[in-house]
């Protein structure tokens, strides 16, 4: 069994998205900036503390927050500069520490087990916050417990800009006090329930016993409980072995039909993108396999921003099969895979693509979970003949 005395950094960006505009315009800075569209079907992808004092939150509705913050600035936000900002602090963290998990494109977990005996971690953890906002005039938060979990809470508790290490002696005083919310993971159903039972803080909650836990709320209670007890043993999942997804389709016979290939490439990447939004995750690097009849494979491979949407993946999977299907022989298999995987692609596609793509990808994600994920394709994705 793992054990509980384990050093786990938890480092945070504050306000990621709005710190990247406010780096690229010093002038935003202090003022209310609500990243997102003004649209009336729009919502917030993100927003400042200044603007979170009125109300503002990931989320919500273009037309709530400018009722909220009227004199908010508003910006419809670049993907491409966010992604790209977050690669540079990853790149920063993974040359600096021995294990690291990219937890979402904002934030990380880094496990500093065994290190103590060459350095002090909390020393350590200071001195890599303030490298990364050096080299990236970019801020950060941390916070250092003994997993994931606590030291997750660490930094929500001392952002914006902030630092706090929780010792394995004071993680339950920690907890005890705050609010069943700031458990990661209890969504608002399962918040309900519990403010219904009368248990609204973690000290209530870690007082239940397991049996009624499982009762009410299956594994799911058993897992909010170790949790309220400041229990994790989730480990850190090493960022350079993130898991990729793929297909692949090898033609009944050798084929040069570029249009049904085409079909084909549309029908692969609606499937893999599927399968990202059910797993909450986005890509943000997409490999195209072409196999000729000479058995020559050509693989052409690029970086994107974060997306789980299906519209910029085949847009991008298309542009590198026509770079990778330049010999004009026939084709055996073509092949896809999208990888660099991280959390929260939610917040990440509400403004990727128009609000219309978004509530498209939505609406048949809700009919393919009903019916099965052929239910339904877009028109560019069947015919097939291959």
């Amino acid at each position: 069994m793992m054990s509980t005395d384990r050093q786990i950094i938890h480092m945070d960006q504050d306000a990621f998205f709005v710190s990247v505009e406010v780096r690229k315009n010093p002038q935003l800075t202090g003022k209310p900036v609500i990243i997102g569209s003004l649209s009336d079907r729009g919502v917030v992808a993100s927003c400042s503390y200044e603007a979170r004092k009125f109300g503002v939150h990931s989320a919500m509705p273009a037309r709530m927050a400018r009722m909220l913050c009227p004199h908010g600035i508003w910006i419809r936000g670049n993907m491409d500069e966010y992604s790209k900002a977050s690669h540079e602090i990853t790149e920063i963290l993974k040359e600096n520490v021995p294990l690291i998990e990219k937890a979402s494109i904002d934030e990380h977990y880094i496990d500093m087990t065994g290190m103590d005996r060459h350095f002090g971690t909390l020393l350590y953890a200071k001195e890599l916050r303030a490298k990364v906002m050096k080299e990236t005039a970019l801020p950060i938060s941390f916070g250092l417990s003994v997993n994931k979990t606590v030291s997750k809470m660490a930094t929500n508790e001392c952002k914006p800009n902030g630092e706090l290490n929780i010792d394995k002696a004071v993680v339950q005083p920690f907890l005890n006090p705050l609010s069943i919310r700031k458990i990661p993971g209890l969504g608002e159903k399962t918040f309900i329930k519990l403010s219904d039972m009368g248990v609204k803080r973690i000290y209530e909650l870690a007082q239940v016993h397991p049996e009624y836990m499982n009762s009410i709320l299956g594994k799911n209670g058993i897992w909010l409980l170790q949790k309220a007890k400041g229990i994790d043993e989730s480990p850190i999942i090493p960022y350079q072995e993130q898991k990729s997804i793929g297909t692949q389709s090898t033609f009944k016979s050798d084929s040069i039909d570029l249009v049904s290939i085409n079909y084909l490439l549309t029908s692969m990447v609606m499937e893999l993108a599927f399968e990202l939004r059910q797993k909450k995750k986005q890509a943000a690097c997409v490999t195209v396999t072409v196999r000729y009849s000479t058995r020559e494979d050509v693989t052409k491979q690029a970086m994107i921003p974060y997306t789980a949407l299906d519209g910029p993946l085949i847009r991008k999977v298309k542009e590198l099969f026509r770079q990778a299907y330049q010999k004009r022989l026939l084709i055996r298999l073509v092949g896809v895979r999208l990888s660099n995987l991280v959390g929260g692609f939610e917040q990440i596609d509400l403004y990727s693509e128009s609000e219309e793509q978004y509530s498209l990808c939505q609406a048949m994600d809700k009919i393919r979970r009903r019916f099965g994920p052929d239910a339904i394709k877009l028109a560019s994705g069947i015919n097939l003949n291959l």
